[in-house]
């Protein structure tokens, strides 16, 4: 396997900057990591507890950044026993995680939105240190013909695409 990857922690005041709207103390930072040599995602833990009724969504700062090889991308999504038993979603359904992010002006803090779409009125709860969501390396390509030279200096949503 061709190592491309190394995932960090974001600084505890980009943590604190991002995490405002979040409720109670943080567990430490957990960096991700496989469940098994099979596994092709990295568990990505909630620092939180987090509590949504269905409809409810929430905007989880997970204090990491990821430092990806050229011509990789980190692609996430949730772990498929949430999606199975609350119709646990993410709000951008995948979320792309570029190469060029990690050197964005929020550090490259990964925040991943969920929205709980239980259609059973079932409360999705996930308790702090628990795995909520995966990320998976892929590689990717480019046209012949592309001409991208633009450099990214904001974060999140930052290529207003």
């Amino acid at each position: 396997m061709e190592r491309i990857a190394r995932f960090e922690r974001v600084s505890e005041a980009q943590l604190t900057k991002d995490s405002a709207h979040m409720e109670g103390p943080h567990l430490p930072i957990e960096l991700p990591v496989r469940a098994t040599a099979g596994s092709a995602g990295y568990d990505i833990k909630t620092p939180w507890d987090i509590r949504l009724k269905p409809g409810e969504s929430v905007r989880i700062p997970t204090g990491l950044r990821c430092r990806i090889a050229s011509g990789w991308v980190l692609l996430i999504a949730p772990k498929s026993g949430l999606g199975f038993k609350f119709r646990l979603q993410l709000d951008n359904t995948v979320g792309v995680i570029d190469e060029d992010y990690y050197g964005a002006e929020n550090e490259g803090h990964i925040q991943i939105q969920i929205t709980n779409d239980s259609r059973a009125d079932k409360t999705l709860e996930i308790p702090a240190g628990k795995a909520f969501a995966q990320g998976l390396f892929l590689p990717y390509g480019i046209t012949e013909d592309d001409k991208a030279d633009a450099k990214r200096t904001g974060g999140f949503g930052s290529t207003n695409a």
